[in-house]
């Protein structure tokens, strides 16, 4: 009788159904994954929390879909079509949430072709190497240089060539100037410049001294845009 309830409207006699409790012990096992993804891809990094709670029931849904096409070559065409509709309507992401996306689906995808142990293995591995490179990233990046974004204020009187060259020189292994802009209704220019900091420590050393120079107007020193090098 239970398994009659859960019989689709245009399934026929040879068609393969999906027994309720297999059906729950998929489902269950990939919102399990999907915590855990979460938790794995969220150590020690900043994360939304949209991302947050698409990580977690993204496995699932996944999975779900894959045991409803269970075969069905019109069903997966029209699926595959749904989420490209779903990926327009989105806003884009970095690459470290798009990968943690694909990884979420990967192993939403491999519970749902029932292979529950692999999933589970799959997500484990996927989430050590996450924090793993994570954990790199962080370390480098308190030990090496450091890329920032340097916003500088100078006045429309200033000839700003080869006036902040010496400071850059002294305190940024790399640098260049990226844009150049008026505002404060052209009275004032802002000089944009991608730097890589020789040592972070030095930082306030560094603006002081671009202070001195600028006519102690306004400095800001930032995380580095890479909004041109995200997918």
């Amino acid at each position: 009788m239970l398994d009659a309830v859960f019989r689709g409207l245009f399934d026929t006699a040879l068609t393969d159904t999906i027994a309720p409790g297999d059906f729950l012990l998929c489902v269950g096992v990939s919102l399990v994954l999907g915590l855990l993804l979460c938790a794995m891809t969220g150590w020690r990094s900043h994360t939304s929390r949209s991302l947050t709670i698409t990580l977690a029931l993204l496995p699932a849904v996944v999975c779900v879909v894959i045991m409803m096409v269970n075969g069905n070559v019109g069903t997966g065409v029209a699926v595959a079509g749904a989420f490209n509709l779903v990926r327009f309507r989105s806003a884009p992401g970095t690459a470290r949430e798009i990968s943690a996306i694909f990884v979420a689906m990967g192993a939403g995808l491999i519970a749902g072709m029932g292979y529950l142990s692999y999933a589970t293995l799959f997500a484990l591995i996927l989430g050590a190497a996450t924090m793993l490179y994570t954990a790199v990233s962080l370390r480098s990046r308190s030990r090496g240089p450091v890329c920032r974004t340097l916003h500088i204020t100078v006045p429309e009187d200033l000839d700003y060539v080869g006036v902040f060259e010496p400071v850059l020189d002294q305190f940024a292994r790399e640098y260049s100037l990226t844009q150049v802009k008026t505002t404060n209704m052209g009275s004032l220019f802002r000089l944009t410049y991608d730097v890589t900091i020789k040592d972070a420590s030095l930082e306030k050393k560094f603006i002081d001294q671009l202070r001195l120079r600028n006519g102690n107007l306004e400095i800001a020193l930032g995380h580095q845009d890479n909004a041109a090098a995200t997918l």
